[in-house]
């Protein structure tokens, strides 16, 4: 039997849980009240300081942790809310997996918010900016910190605002404030089904309190109960819409109207993770419900080739980068569904480093070329950009799976365990690992070599970014090619896999629950080496055939102007997804709310309402003759009022 969280009194540690979340929001507070007042060099040092902070203490809950026996444990602070038998505390949970999230939060959002003091420098809004990434972060915190999922659920909630306020942060842009309103209005469908999922877990296990709800769960008796498949199935819509899966995954690569840094951090250690670290959180759950596995496994696979083939046509260098986050998380929830649940947070956390690096080298680049964008009119940047050149290159190696890169460890043992459950899907896992592999050596061969292809006003100004914005690229670039080995395959030896170990308690009552679902797949060295083997020529393939159409043949994509054949028609528009959205969801609910405003609102309660008014308008025109000023007109309605007074008491009272 797994040992129960226990609750920990020991004020020093409470203290120092309530600081990492507590000092973003410091900084949020400070920055929020001081833009405009605060010199910048104050507003970027609260900005990175608070976060440095937060990560610095993290480190410290790390080591504790790992020294008193790596024991997980609750920190209570108070009752929050107290309804009949529904009691919520305001509480963290602290366990590996808390752990290794508030240190990807922290230090991927440290990197980023030091990258932003050089990239927003000259921003008037660069307080208020600095704002909303401290407020993002204490919302991430809180998601993953909490210990029920209500407060998973406000996290989840503070993440959405803060997608909303960033992405839109251009204000004076109409398209960038339509592309937040499009993730904000597509995240509350996802979170509509979340919520419906917490309300019949309390339902069915009578608490929404981690420790208690998995511990009865590992109690339940039978496979696939419809609860269970319910349970799990309105939670993955919360999931589908956070962490962008078909069909809600269209808000994403809008997203992108925010600024650069505002792309990495949603797409690399924070919002678009969220989906990932809840099923992962409530493995216990899933496990009991392999229909829900089927159909997360199936919806990721699909998700990972259709952004995939979009990933292939895009010419912003941030869609394509968007496109391949989209894809990238349906691989994380491909092994979610293969109950390859290690492997999954194993990418999560690479794809932290490579995709954090990606967004905030193409940021680079956007720099460089005065806010340029199209990779069409971009080439031979490697010149004037070498730290940027190097460190995307390390970058796109890592995203493409070439070893000894991150991507490569994570996505090889991903595959791997899809492999071992369905080789139709493995295969389909390597068609999408080919043409990543394609269309991000496309986007670094367009960007970096040939010849320069924008005007001479863009070639006057190239020049490499300065050193707040390179040694973030520096580092992660350094993280993106050591990070896999945190997970080496068995081939290498037992035990070698340091954060499959690490993580191996948080799935004791799962094991419990269902003991079959998560014995580990039994492959002879000789398979591993043959599916290494296969996935790397699959992406050198991709390469080598990228090389030769960009850098060999010099092939730009046609210009805007130009006609495209029908398949690369399709793929370019995405498959026309939003105009489908448009025409079957958003046009008919316009056309619904612009006649129940016309006949509802208008003529209905408009009416009612203006026809109290004129009712008393017309009394009071009409009572007005009353006050004529001659008495004996007052006495006659005296003795008159009086008589018929004296007449109803008479014959009715």
């Amino acid at each position: 039997m797994p040992e129960i969280v226990m609750p920990n009194n020991n004020q020093e540690m409470a203290l120092l849980c309530l600081l990492v979340p507590l000092l973003p929001l410091l900084g949020f507070i400070l920055n929020g009240l001081g833009n405009r007042k605060l010199a910048k060099g104050l507003v970027s040092l609260i900005g990175c300081a608070t976060v440095l902070a937060s990560f610095l203490i993290s480190i410290y809950l790390f080591l504790d942790f790992t020294a008193n026996g790596s024991k997980p444990y609750l920190v209570d602070f108070y009752d929050w809310i107290s309804v009949g038998t529904l009691q919520i505390g305001f509480s963290f949970m602290i366990d590996q997996l808390t752990l290794l999230m508030m240190l990807m939060v922290t230090g991927i959002g440290f990197l980023i918010h030091v990258y932003s003091a050089g990239y927003m420098s000259h921003d008037e809004n660069m307080g208020k900016f600095f704002a909303y990434l401290n407020l993002f972060l204490f919302s991430m915190l809180l998601l993953v910190m909490g210990s029920n999922y209500v407060m998973m659920f406000v996290g989840w909630e503070g993440v959405g605002l803060c997608s909303y306020l960033l992405i839109g942060f251009w204000n004076k842009n109409t398209n960038y404030n339509n592309a937040a309103k499009k993730a904000f209005i597509m995240n509350r469908i996802g979170d509509l089904g979340f919520l419906l999922g917490i309300f019949l877990i309390f339902i069915t296990f009578g608490s929404v309190s981690y420790p208690q709800v998995f511990l009865e769960a590992s109690k339940v008796t039978g496979i696939d109960t419809p609860v269970m498949i319910a349970i799990t199935l309105l939670l993955f819509v919360g999931a589908m819409g956070k962490s962008a899966q078909l069909p809600l995954f269209t808000w994403l690569p809008d997203a992108m109207a925010g600024p650069t840094p505002v792309s990495a951090l949603i797409h690399a250690a924070t919002m678009v993770t969220a989906g990932i670290y809840m099923v992962l959180r409530s493995n216990v759950l899933y496990v009991l419900a392999p229909t829900t596995l089927d159909v997360i496994a199936v919806i990721g696979l699909v998700t990972a080739l259709v952004a995939a083939t979009i990933g292939l046509a895009q010419n912003d260098i941030k869609k394509v980068l968007a496109y391949s986050t989209v894809s990238q998380l349906g691989f994380m929830f491909l092994a979610l569904g293969v109950m390859a649940f290690s492997s999954s947070i194993f990418h999560v956390l690479t794809h932290a480093f490579f995709k954090a690096l990606l967004f905030l080298g193409a940021g680079s680049v956007i720099h460089a070329m005065s806010n340029e964008q199209d990779i069409r009119s971009m080439g031979g940047l490697r010149k004037w950009l070498p730290i940027t050149f190097i460190t995307f290159l390390i970058g796109t190696l890592a995203i493409s799976g070439i070893p000894p890169f991150a991507g490569f460890f994570s996505k090889d043992e991903l595959l791997a365990h899809v492999y071992e459950h369905n080789k139709i899907m493995w295969v389909g896992g390597l068609l999408a690992s080919f043409m990543t592999a394609f269309y991000m050596f496309r986007l670094l061969f367009l960007t970096f070599f040939g010849k320069f292809r924008g005007t001479e006003e863009q070639r006057h100004h190239l020049h490499e970014s300065p050193a707040s914005m390179t040694f973030p690229l520096i580092v992660l670039a350094i993280l993106s090619t050591i990070g896999g080995f945190l997970g080496l395959p068995a081939v290498f030896g037992e035990n070698m896999h340091v954060l499959q170990n690490y993580l191996n308690p948080i799935y004791d009552f799962a094991r419990i629950a269902n003991g079959a679902a998560l014995e580990a797949p039994h492959m002879d060295h000789a398979t591993e080496y043959m599916l290494m083997g296969i996935s790397v020529a699959v992406a050198v393939v991709a390469i080598i055939i990228a090389y030769v159409m960009y850098v060999k043949k010099d092939t730009v994509p046609a210009p805007e102007t130009a006609k495209l054949s029908p398949i690369h028609n399709l793929i370019y528009n995405k498959y026309y997804i939003d105009e489908l959205y448009d025409a079957i969801i958003v046009r008919p609910l316009m056309a619904i709310s612009t006649a129940f405003h016309r006949f509802i609102d208008v003529i209905l309660v408009d009416g009612i309402v203006n026809g109290f008014g004129k009712f008393v308008m017309l009394s009071g025109r009409t009572l007005r003759y009353a006050q004529s000023g001659v008495i004996s007109f007052y006495v006659l309605v005296m003795v008159f009022s009086i008589a018929l007074i004296l007449f109803l008491n008479f014959f009715i009272g």
